[in-house]
């Protein structure tokens, strides 16, 4: 893997890929750009410009690598290297980081467009020469040399949503449903977790499966140092439900459903209101009634004129509106409806106004913020809307989840997306008294500082804290080792309170090194100071998969099937279910869900898994390596020095 980048995500990527997913990494910084490291993956090569040149690459192994990640902050500086590296390596996978999104998308297309174009070539050179291709990059490479454009605001999003909804970002999300790792402690929650199941109570949902037994017991909830050389009571990953049964009194980490991502509601006109919020109730009865008036007085002058009805309505609104002919010399019952008629046109007038004023005012509130409504509870403050703010916006949304937003700039990017979205906005400086209070912080759920000034998030944050103590609170700063600091001062002067803060590069990290891996990998949670890895796979070619029921392909502390891709071509055919409990007759998977194409999450353990399927598993690195055909190293059980170890509390 060869990193290329100029701030702190470069370092941060290369870590995560040598650390948790255990390559080899070559990481590209300016001079000067950072320290050497003492991880034995990953090599650092300083170069002298800036995009790197064709030199700079070719000694940093792009022609041989597997992928390359090119992460500087300008996106022109980006896309040179991803055109010159495509043209050194047509196989290479690149991951690109690009702010301007629209511009990634045609970018990734175009470097696709050239790398199929440079297959084809080889192609036609003759089968000798593919094969001397494949040689060079080792087996299994160049089947995934996609080009993936991400942007470190997309990708920290969802983590900082996690965390106003769960209070964690060991989250992994797929085919619309969130799914969280949830440490269950033998000891009894503290106050602060006893109280978010209360405030969201689909956070207690049963768990999917039992991921990892901790190091933690009744006796020492700390547990011990969480490695492989921890003994007897070192973290034991996908243990089997006998281990679980006999390890009573120790911590687990458990596979919750958060919540299905909801169906965003059908968007309103963007002319303005809807036709119910153009009147108010009083003016609608009142138009109702002239209606009702106008109708009765029709049906009176017909039956008693003898004319059609049609012609006495017609007559009726000619009077209604006082451009009908006066009814001399005739009748009087045909003069006193004439009368009546006028009288209810003196009426419609002032009704016509009221209803026109009201329409003016109904639009005008259409374009204009909403504003807390009297009431709300349990809602999310935002602070800043931003670029990363207003990711982090929609995302809250399309979960369903109560935001108010706070931005002092009326011209920001999110304000009109928080207008589209009918979400409630309060302008003004956060850090100013009573700008909090309008944001109804006090009867807040969770409160996310995301302005791009740190003083100002911790400001609000320390507001924040003083108004409402138990408040989950959750910062965004842009150092780490400064987040670190804020964390544990933080924690300590709250300690029954949540707080968390975050590095956009932290957050970010973990999706550009999935993406680093190729798309079957979905993500990565830590168990103490290991790692256990989810990964979309194909059945076809896997031995250890194919023909063996869910139960059978379960291999204890190396690999689990937690979910079947229902959505494949041959999962129509109706497989085979083999249920040890039914007896011997075979059931279909058909007749035991009738789920609709997706993710199927709760899986019969009888389930034969055949070649034309594709399932989701949960594995450690080498349990994952093994199906996919690749060597790894043992584990060292220890955190490597100059690298930061996985989040062990989050």
């Amino acid at each position: 893997m060869v990193v290329c980048g100029d701030d702190a995500l470069a370092h941060r990527i290369a870590g995560e890929l040598a650390e948790v997913y255990r390559q080899d990494v070559v990481l590209v910084t300016p001079t000067g750009g950072g320290p050497d490291t003492d991880e034995p993956r990953m090599r650092v090569r300083q170069a002298d410009r800036t995009p790197p040149d064709e030199r700079t690459l070719v000694e940093a192994g792009v022609r041989r690598a597997q992928a390359l990640a090119l992460l500087y902050e300008d996106d022109e500086v980006n896309m040179r290297a991803a055109f010159l590296a495509r043209r050194l390596n047509p196989h290479i996978r690149l991951v690109l980081r690009m702010y301007n999104r629209n511009l990634g998308r045609r970018m990734a297309e175009l470097l696709d467009q050239a790398r199929g174009q440079a297959e084809d070539r080889t192609t036609d050179d003759g089968p000798e020469s593919g094969h001397r291709h494949g040689d060079a990059h080792g087996p299994g490479h160049g089947h995934d040399a996609t080009t993936i454009v991400l942007s470190d605001a997309d990708t920290a999003a969802p983590a900082l949503a996690a965390t106003a909804v769960t209070g964690t970002r060991k989250i992994v999300q797929a085919d619309g449903l969130l799914l969280r790792a949830a440490e269950r402690t033998p000891t009894e929650q503290s106050p602060a977790a006893a109280r978010l199941p209360a405030e969201n109570e689909d956070a207690a949902c049963p768990g999917l499966v039992t991921l990892a037994l901790l190091s933690s017991t009744t006796h020492d909830p700390a547990g011990a140092d969480g490695s492989d050389r921890s003994g007897r009571l070192a973290p034991r990953l996908l243990p089997d439900d006998a281990e679980v049964r006999a390890a009573a009194g120790r911590g687990t980490v458990v596979l919750e459903a958060v919540t299905h991502e909801p169906v965003l509601p059908r968007r309103r006109d963007s002319r303005g209101a809807s036709p119910r919020e153009l009147l108010s109730p009083r003016v609608r009865w009142a138009l109702a009634g002239v209606c009702a008036a106008v109708v009765a007085l029709a049906v009176t002058s017909s039956v008693t004129t003898g004319d059609h009805l049609l012609h006495a309505a017609y007559l009726t609104l000619l009077d209604l509106f006082a451009i009908g002919d006066p009814a001399v010399g005739e009748p009087t019952a045909r003069q006193v409806l004439q009368i009546l008629a006028g009288l209810l046109g003196l009426v419609l007038l002032p009704l016509l106004i009221a209803g026109s004023l009201e329409a003016l005012g109904a639009y005008r509130s259409a374009a204009a913020l909403r504003r807390p409504p009297r009431g709300l509870a349990g809602h999310v403050v935002l602070l800043g809307l931003g670029r990363i703010g207003t990711r982090v916006l929609v995302r809250l949304h399309e979960l369903g989840v109560p935001v108010v937003c706070v931005e002092d700039d009326p011209e920001a990017r999110g304000v009109a997306h928080a207008r589209t979205l009918r979400v409630p906005v309060v302008l003004g400086d956060v850090t100013q008294e009573g700008v909090l209070e309008a944001a109804k912080i006090h009867r807040a759920r969770a409160l996310l500082a995301l302005t791009s000034a740190d003083t100002t998030n911790l400001e609000a944050a320390l507001y924040a804290r003083t108004l409402n103590p138990d408040l989950l609170v959750a910062l965004r700063l842009y150092d780490d080792d400064f987040a670190s600091t804020v964390y544990r001062t933080l924690r300590a002067a709250h300690p029954d309170a949540l707080t968390r803060s975050r590095s956009v590069s932290t957050l970010a990290a973990p999706a550009f090194a999935t993406a680093m891996m190729g798309r079957q990998i979905l993500g990565a949670i830590a168990v103490e100071r290991r790692v256990l890895v989810f990964a979309a796979l194909d059945i076809a070619g896997r031995p250890q998969l194919a023909g063996r029921t869910v139960a059978e392909a379960f291999r204890p502390g190396a690999w689990r099937v937690v979910a079947l891709d229902t959505s494949t071509p041959d999962s129509t055919e109706s497989p085979a279910v083999q249920d040890p409990q039914a007896g011997p007759e075979p059931r279909t998977r058909s007749s035991a869900t009738d789920e609709p194409p997706g993710l199927l999450w709760d899986l019969h353990p009888g389930y034969v898994l055949h070649p034309g399927d594709r399932v989701v598993v949960a594995a450690t690195r080498a349990g994952l390596a093994e199906l996919l055909g690749r060597a790894e190293a043992p584990a060292t059980g220890r955190t490597p020095a100059g690298a930061p170890p996985p989040p062990a509390g989050d």
